[in-house]
């Protein structure tokens, strides 16, 4: 696993997908930090490794990237890490939109061509 905080290229992405889950890796986004760690079996790895870093988990959002696709469907929100009920997240999903657009701003920052 690794975190990236200032970029990562798509290709590199592509790579670690073919040795992992064939076109998806899965990531954990601080929304705080504006970082993602990548490469881990699961979410909660990711998540684990992120909040020994010092993330909080509130910060925290699971999503799957697939590095091939086109830019709109480069990122899937879809992670067990993010079902929150208690804090309105009823799906593992992310519920707000004001949020999923964070995410992705920080994925396009992140993940270059």
């Amino acid at each position: 696993m690794k975190v990236v905080n200032a970029s990562v290229r798509r290709a590199d992405l592509t790579g670690m997908a073919g040795r992992q889950f064939g076109d998806m890796i899965k990531a954990v986004v601080d929304i705080s930090r504006e970082v993602m760690a990548i490469g881990g079996e699961m979410h909660a790895d990711e998540e684990a490794y992120l909040l020994d870093q010092g993330s909080r988990q509130e910060d925290l959002w699971g999503i799957n990237l697939y590095p091939a696709a086109e830019a709109a469907d480069l990122v899937e929100f879809d992670s067990m890490i993010n079902l929150r009920p208690s804090a309105g997240n009823r799906t593992r999903g992310v519920d707000d939109p004001a949020l999923r657009e964070k995410i992705l701003q920080i994925v396009r920052n992140l993940v270059k061509d």
